[in-house]
Formats: C-alpha cells, sequence, structure tokens
C-alpha cells in the first residue's frame, strides 16, 4: 500500500506565528515533526504542505519534501486536501505540524485499521482522560463514540458541557479524548 503522511504547516498563525519555525534543540518545530513521521514503520513519504516560502525553504534545508499550496486555505484539513489529490496515494495520513514529539508507533496505529478494512474512510486516535486537567482543558479535544467505537463527534469542552445558567446537572462517566 502507497501511504503518505501530509503534514500542513502555516507561517500566519494567530496565536502564534511562524510555530513551524520555532527552534526546539537547534532544529526547527517542523523538522522535528517530519523526522518523527518518517520513522513511522507504515509511511512510504513525507510531504510538509506550506503557503510560505520560509517553512519551504526551511523543509528542503534539511533535505525534507515539500509542496507550496494555495494561501486561501482555512485549515490545515483544506491544505492537506489540495496536496491529496495529486498523489494517489491509498492511505494519506494528517500529521499535525506541532507535534514534535508525536511517536511514530502511534502513526502506524492510526494507519493499521484503515488497511485492515476497507470499509473505514478515516480514522483517529482517542485515549481516555485520567485527569481532571485534562478534561477541563480546551487543548485536549474529547470525543463522542458511538457503540462500535465510531466517533459522533468532537468537542474542547467536557462532554457533555453545561452552560451556565442553564440548570442541567449531572455526573461525567467516561471520556476519551482524540490524540
Amino acid at each position: 500500500m502507497d501511504i503518505t503522511a501530509v503534514i500542513p504547516a502555516r507561517y500566519a498563525s494567530t496565536r502564534l506565528p511562524g510555530k513551524p519555525l520555532l527552534d526546539i534543540s537547534g532544529k526547527p518545530m517542523v523538522q522535528h515533526v517530519y523526522e518523527r513521521a518518517k520513522k513511522a514503520e507504515l509511511v512510504n513519504r513525507v510531504i510538509v504542505a506550506t503557503d510560505d516560502r520560509r517553512i519551504f525553504d526551511a523543509v528542503e534545508r534539511f533535505g525534507g519534501k515539500a509542496v507550496m499550496t494555495s494561501e486561501m486555505h482555512k485549515s490545515g484539513t483544506d491544505r492537506l486536501a489540495e496536496v491529496a489529490n495529486g498523489l494517489g496515494s491509498d492511505i494519506i495520513v494528517n500529521i499535525q505540524g506541532d507535534e514534535p514529539l508525536i511517536e511514530p508507533g502511534m502513526i502506524d496505529e492510526a494507519i493499521r485499521p484503515l488497511m485492515e478494512d476497507g470499509s473505514i474512510v478515516m480514522g483517529s486516535l482517542k485515549a481516555e482522560i485520567r485527569d481532571e486537567t485534562e478534561l477541563n482543558n480546551p487543548n485536549v479535544v474529547k470525543v463522542v463514540v458511538d457503540r462500535s467505537d465510531f466517533a459522533l463527534y468532537f468537542s474542547r469542552y467536557p462532554i457533555p458541557y453545561v452552560r451556565e445558567g442553564s440548570g442541567v446537572r449531572g455526573q461525567l462517566v467516561h471520556l476519551t479524548l482524540s490524540t
């Protein structure tokens, strides 16, 4: 199977401009992500999808493969789709450009079900939330799954989320997070 990992990376982040190029131990963040993705056993190739020449040039400098994309994309998924359109790969893996410590084995873990069951068209890893700080952290995405373990929806807020003044009370029993 032909499996390509695409790392969407843009310079113009509203919260932290230039994030993919931030220096971490002498390398830009995007290089750490790229190198970790290359270590995944099931991935045949890794491509950085960017709309910024500075990121493109940094990737080329460390020997990686980068593709320029439109500046009009609203999300990394849109950027990935532009690149994926011309690849012809069996499986495309979206690897977040701001995860310099991503475990290569987790990439393989996300790919395996797609290889084993052709009816699965998309997947995401999840893990049980074991700490209340994670539950209330909007940077930790929560997921609701059905009995077959298929995702129904994702939220940055605790699920169920009780808005102030709603009068709703309840007890949270089991949550997982998307990783």
